[in-house]
């Protein structure tokens, strides 16, 4: 090169250092970040389950207040249960018909399956056939325990007999 040439630059001991503190203080920041950053997902995490603990307690408290009453008639009708038989029995009765409202109320109203009505794996349940010339085949024949719940979310599906061709 000619007579003005350019002092080349040599890094010395300092400005290594210096970069590569500048590098380590920028891990140690991102570090720290994401320490933090781990801790509150973990916090968020037993929040959430904490917060689904006392939401089941908090829904299972609400249906068993709802059916105290219903448990209260039962009480009551069994006190009675040495005088008149009819009062006893329109007692029963009445508590069933609580105990289905509460049911309904809670979302999972009483199926109404009746004889003659097509028979449904979803809602039904077969624990048996019979052979029934007067009814189709492949209808129910007898409701043997009424289900509960609607079309989208059955809670119990209904256990039936289902009619067969009569041979």
């Amino acid at each position: 090169m000619s007579g003005q040439e350019m002092p080349e630059r040599e890094l010395d001991g300092e400005g290594a250092a210096e970069g590569e503190t500048d590098t380590a203080k920028q891990v140690a920041e991102l570090e720290d970040l994401w320490r933090r950053t781990a801790a509150e997902l973990d916090n968020f995490r037993k929040r959430c389950a904490r917060d689904i603990v006392r939401a089941r307690e908090q829904e299972r408290a609400s249906v068993a207040s709802r059916w105290l009453p219903v448990l209260d008639n039962l009480e009551r009708a069994l006190e009675h249960a040495v005088s008149d038989s009819d009062q006893i029995v329109e007692g029963v009765r009445a508590v069933h018909q609580q105990a289905v409202a509460v049911l309904t109320d809670l979302g999972y109203p009483r199926r109404d399956d009746e004889t003659g009505k097509p028979f449904n794996p979803a809602h039904h349940e077969a624990v048996g056939t019979i052979a029934d010339a007067d009814l189709v085949p492949g209808t129910i024949a007898h409701v043997v325990r009424p289900g509960y719940g609607p079309d989208s979310e059955v809670l119990r599906p209904a256990t039936v007999i289902v009619a067969t061709r009569s041979e």
